[in-house]
């Protein structure tokens, strides 16, 4: 089998991240603590010493996971204005304007939202 030269490295990188996870799952199954089976009352739920109200179970509304989600999004795209600020004198006109149109794709983006109502709470 023969791999181009620029091939080796990601190969290299993909076989460390795999050997990693394989390590520290496998790692945390025969040195991590191990749960004793029954019903001790041990192996029972605290909130801060106060008895337990409730199932832990209830269900939540979309709302909140629509939100969380919403947030990691638009948290996501302030990341990538960061290469952007340390280097917009290299990047020139071109830069801008790419800039430009990655954030208009995102107001376009957060309008669509906005309209179809996921920021609406009252709903």
């Amino acid at each position: 089998m023969n791999l181009p030269e620029s091939y080796i490295p990601i190969l290299i990188q993909a076989g460390v991240a795999i050997g990693f996870v394989a390590i520290s799952l496998l790692g945390a199954h025969f040195l991590g603590p191990k749960q004793k089976k029954g019903n001790s009352v041990k192996n029972q739920s605290w909130e801060c010493g106060v008895a337990v109200e409730g199932n832990a179970r209830t269900p939540f509304s979309i709302k909140y996971f629509l939100t969380a989600v919403l947030f990691v999004l638009f948290d996501i795209e302030i990341v990538f204005f960061y290469p952007y600020a340390v280097n917009f004198r290299e990047f020139g006109m071109q830069g801008f304007l790419a800039v430009l149109t990655f954030v208009a794709i995102f107001f376009v983006a957060f309008f669509y939202v906005w309209k179809r109502g996921a920021l609406d709470w009252d709903k």
